[in-house]
């Protein structure tokens, strides 16, 4: 016969260890000012938008990475658009002026689906919750 685990006992000790680990981060989540960048759309609606993928941020790998957690300030960021129908695959180069605790939209737009060449914008920019932005000294 089989032996069963009560695994009653265990979920409280797992329970209080998660929300020891939360409260740990959240407290240091004050002192750590940061931006993120996603290659999502943030609209559904616009059709003329397409998700890109984050490559670089300032020289450094970020590929297959979603958010991407940056340091605010100017970056400079390469970014992979959407393959065509020849499936290549274009780059570009872009500048962000990543403001701290703030969430960053990145898309293509292109004229049509058809189209290598894409412009990258700004879909949409929030606020990330539980960041607070550095205050001014005094």
């Amino acid at each position: 016969m089989g032996t069963r685990t009560n695994h009653r006992i265990a979920r409280p000790a797992v329970l209080a260890a998660a929300v020891a680990a939360a409260v740990a981060v959240g407290g240091c989540a004050t002192d750590f000012h940061f931006s993120e960048v996603v290659g999502a759309r943030y609209w559904q609606t616009n059709i003329d938008t397409y998700p890109v993928s984050i490559n670089t941020v300032d020289g450094r790998d970020y590929l297959g990475r979603s958010p991407v957690l940056i340091d605010p300030g100017v970056r400079t960021i390469v970014v992979q658009g959407p393959p065509t129908f020849v499936n290549l695959k274009e780059t570009q180069t872009v500048k962000l002026d990543a403001k701290p605790c703030t969430r960053y939209y990145l898309v293509a737009m292109k004229p049509n689906p058809l189209e290598n060449d894409f412009t990258v914008k700004i879909d949409y920019e929030e606020p990330i919750a539980g960041c607070t932005p550095p205050q001014p000294a005094k």
